[in-house]
């Protein structure tokens, strides 16, 4: 394992330019193996509701997942036309939001560590499914990050990466219109941003092995 000291973009670049001079395999979403391997996700989708589905709302980072989902949308739809196309909602952190802004965003910051991407692999491709499918890009502050992450937890108990709970803060935050069958997506397990957990849960409360002392706190 391999820490590079600078921020996503910049990882990227550098392992692109070493994967064409060394037999390095390069994983990332600019792999269309990998694309091909998560547009999966949408056959599942549309098999458990029966093909039927309004909007998907997705994080945007380096956008691999929205090309996939939108490809495999696609697939279906040509095999059977009866299988309709969804509008894609893609969702940006205010603080890596290149494509709201229409523009790369040298230094991205925000707490959805997963999507701290201010150049995405595949922002053509993004924009071609949000735009092609009727859907939209918006973005949310950290802190609507923040109360979707809680939310999701204490509402539907789903440990999710703050990252992944920028679906849902778009979904509350700016809506789908009129759609009625809605489907976000939670792209990350909530352990691996672990620290974000840390931070946002109360203190520890300290108490001695005694029935009464266990009652103070819990009962007052």
């Amino acid at each position: 394992v391999v820490a590079l000291r600078g921020n996503f973009d910049e990882a990227l670049r550098l392992v692109r330019e070493i994967t064409q001079i060394h037999p390095i395999a390069l994983v990332n979403s600019v792999n269309d193996y990998r694309i091909a391997g998560q547009k999966c996700a949408a056959f599942e989708v549309m098999e458990d509701l029966d093909g039927r589905l309004d909007a998907l709302c997705i994080p945007v980072g380096n956008a691999g997942n929205i090309t996939a989902y939108w490809k495999g949308f696609q697939e279906l739809h040509a095999e059977d036309p009866s299988i309709g196309l969804p509008a894609m909602h893609g969702f940006q952190a205010r603080g890596a939001n290149p494509l709201v802004r229409g523009e790369m965003v040298p230094e991205p910051e925000t707490i959805a560590s997963a999507i701290r991407i201010g150049a995405p692999a595949r922002w053509e491709e993004a924009m071609a499914a949000m735009t092609g499918s009727g859907g939209t890009v918006a973005d949310c502050t950290d802190e609507e990050i923040l109360d979707a992450y809680r939310f999701l937890a204490r509402e539907e108990g789903v440990f999710c990466e703050p990252s992944s709970a920028t679906s849902v803060a778009g979904l509350m935050k700016h809506g789908v219109g009129d759609a009625q069958r809605v489907v976000c997506v939670l792209t990350g397990h909530g352990l691996k941003d672990p620290q974000t957990a840390l931070d946002e849960s109360p203190p520890v409360v300290p108490c001695e092995p005694t029935l009464s002392a266990l009652e103070k706190i819990l009962v007052g």
